[in-house]
């Protein structure tokens, strides 16, 4: 057993090493870029309600659909229609690179959905007391709407993770590199599914240490747990 282990990794270990960076690469550099698309967006769909801060029927109708189309579409298939884009932007179709910009557009309305929902259980007494001592627009978002949906907002940041996450694996599928594409160009097309198995079971692991992390950090910053 320890033998066939050590003749596994010999052979595979550094492309198991590769592929683990690389999608820790996708993933890290998506998530940034993605929530500094969707927070925003996220923060304007609530302000921007009927009963919200700053009353903007049309913006919050026009945003609203751009996000529900945006979450429309597959990723896969969002990946290969924007490939074009994807070139203008980064140079390449393929590779890490290459998969970003998809995993951006696909995951920052995600994003702006998962802060729509954190921001709007925020106690609208909250809201109203920071109105009445004159507080602005920008000042009640960043003193009083953020800091009290940060709980929320965090194990939503976790969803938004463990999503762009399994999106990766899906990008492996044209060439975008990770653990999806070892797990497609190995595991499936060269009948290695000792491969498969390794790559399923490391993204399960760090599906969970992400979600531990962030729950963990959840529990920390809730004023209602102390």
């Amino acid at each position: 057993m320890t033998e066939t282990i050590s003749a596994f990794w010999n052979q595979y270990g550094q492309l198991l090493t590769d592929g683990t960076v690389d999608t820790f690469v996708m993933v890290i550099v998506s998530t940034v870029f993605a929530y500094l698309l969707g927070l925003p967006m996220g923060v304007l769909l609530i302000i921007t309600q009927p009963h919200g801060i700053w009353p903007r029927k049309w913006i919050n109708r026009v945003l609203g659909w751009i996000i529900n189309i945006g979450r429309s579409l597959p990723f896969i298939i969002l990946m290969i229609a924007i490939m074009d884009f994807t070139k203008l932007i980064v140079g390449t179709k393929i590779g890490v690179k290459g998969a970003i910009v998809p995993l951006v557009v696909s995951a920052a309305p995600f994003i702006a959905r998962m802060v729509e929902t954190s921001l709007s259980e925020v106690d609208a007494g909250v809201v109203e007391a920071a109105q009445s001592m004159g507080a602005s627009v920008p000042q009640i978002v960043w003193k009083v709407y953020l800091p009290e949906a940060k709980p929320s907002l965090i194990l939503g940041a976790s969803i938004s993770i463990i999503t762009i996450l399994a999106y990766t694996a899906i990008a492996g599928a044209v060439g975008a590199g990770g653990l999806g594409d070892l797990a497609i160009r190995y595991g499936y097309q060269r009948k290695v599914p000792s491969m498969m198995w390794v790559t399923v079971i490391l993204i399960i692991v760090l599906v969970q240490v992400i979600q531990s992390v962030f729950s963990w950090l959840a529990t920390k910053v809730d004023k209602r747990l102390r």
